[in-house]
């Protein structure tokens, strides 16, 4: 299975410090053999919410020094999605500006063959992580 990784997985299993970092990691280590995806969105999210240095002790270009290193990982290197999906694409459960990304990236997942998988409760088609 290949799981795209929500920007909120992303940032809980790259950051140590953070309230879910192990339950998200014990999760993709639970997934041997599963593949990990990132694409524009959770990349630049990461960035954006790591990136802020009262809250996390950490400006833009450490953020994203973080994010390469994650990527690179030989024990699980993230692989990036390229993006293809435009507007035409978003899902009709989307009824809220909240839900856009989330919609966005269910049908990026779903359209190259995998899944959404976050830590957020209630997104249609995702995969909620244990």
């Amino acid at each position: 299975m290949r799981y795209l990784l929500d920007v909120n997985a992303l940032v809980a299993y790259g950051y140590r410090k953070h309230d879910f970092h192990d339950r998200a990691g014990a999760w993709i280590r639970s997934r041997k053999g599963d593949g990990f995806l990132t694409c524009s969105i959770t990349e630049l999210a990461f960035v954006r919410v790591l990136g802020n240095v009262r809250a996390y002790g950490m400006n833009v270009a450490q953020a994203r020094s973080l994010l390469m290193e994650l990527k690179a990982w030989s024990t699980l290197p993230l692989e990036f999605l390229p993006d293809r999906n435009d507007i035409s694409a978003l899902p009709t459960w989307v009824k809220s500006p909240k839900q856009t990304t989330d919609g966005h990236l269910v049908q990026l997942a779903n359209a190259n063959g995998a899944v959404l998988a976050t830590l957020d409760e209630g997104v249609p088609g995702a995969f909620l992580i244990p």
